[in-house]
């Protein structure tokens, strides 16, 4: 079911399949957001829980059993329930199932709210641990923005711009989803800026950044400087992707808790780079907020 939400001349949609925010639309009636093309990628705005990434063989070990998801886990694939909504905003509610216990041998209760701001918009996820054990979960975030965002742009016209100079280096994708080493090439050395090309992700697959010092990064038009910024602040790691090989036109900018399973890692839950583990009750919220340009 799609919710309309308003706020002065600006209208998004959410929907609550997958939970997503899946249009927003200015004043001027510029749609910001990916529309699904299949001939290019049929997502949108998915919510990436209780893992981010794929998982190496396809499982990872708690001590409540094993966990078995496809890539970016089950939220994405999820009817969720309408838990409160406003002209402006919508809280979405996903709560454990016996599909979901199947995948991910723990209750809890999993909050979306997307809220209209006054020049964008805000996302914003409260994760709880209903149950009786500790819980380990990772989450993101993987809106696609339009690109370009406006007739007469190409692709190539844009870049994203970094709030502060980098010294990063992009974690390799490697075949099957899973993470090791480092891209050859680094995007992100003694710059601000990585201007967009489709060369980069046809090699590349996806760049993946963890401990960026920007707070936030726009993607932006580098003759008009219109486009979006997003602050992530509150997440420890981004992913940048588009899809290889198709010469797409929209970019995903991704703030993550936690990532993809590393070709060496333990194989348990807990041990992956920033999950988090509730304890019974608790709850951790994360928010990502998106400006127009």
């Amino acid at each position: 079911m799609e919710l309309e939400l308003v706020r002065g001349p600006a209208r998004a949609l959410a929907d609550t399949a997958g939970g997503e925010l899946i249009s927003f639309r200015d004043g001027s009636g510029t749609e910001y957001l990916w529309q699904g093309d299949p001939a290019f990628w049929s997502g949108r705005d998915p919510i990436l829980f209780p893992i981010v990434g794929a998982l190496k063989d396809g499982v990872v070990r708690t001590p409540n059993g094993p966990c078995r998801m496809e890539r970016h886990g089950f939220a994405r694939r999820s009817e969720f329930a309408v838990a409160e909504r406003g002209r402006e905003f919508v809280t979405f509610e996903l709560r454990e199932s016996p599909e979901t216990l199947e995948q991910y041998p723990y209750p809890f209760r999993l909050r979306v709210t997307h809220e209209l701001t006054d020049s964008g918009f805000e996302t914003s996820y409260a994760v709880k641990n209903t149950g009786p054990s500790p819980m380990p979960f990772c989450i993101g975030g993987h809106t696609a923005f339009n690109c370009p965002l406006h007739p007469g742009e190409r692709f190539e016209d844009y870049a994203l711009v970094f709030d502060k100079t980098e010294q990063a280096r992009s974690v390799a994708v490697l075949p099957g989803g899973l993470l090791g080493g480092y891209l050859e090439k680094d995007y992100l050395l003694r710059t601000d800026a990585i201007p967009l090309r489709h060369e980069i992700f046809d090699k590349a697959d996806t760049l993946v950044y963890d401990g960026l010092r920007s707070p936030g990064v726009s993607l932006v038009d580098r003759d008009t400087g219109r486009g979006v910024h997003m602050d992530f602040h509150e997440f420890p790691m981004l992913g940048i992707w588009t899809m290889p090989g198709k010469n797409a036109p929209y970019i995903c900018i991704e703030p993550w808790q936690g990532c993809g399973a590393y070709a060496d890692e333990t194989g348990f839950f807990a041990d992956k780079p920033h999950a988090v583990v509730l304890a019974p009750g608790e709850e951790k919220r994360l928010s990502f907020s998106v400006t127009v340009l």
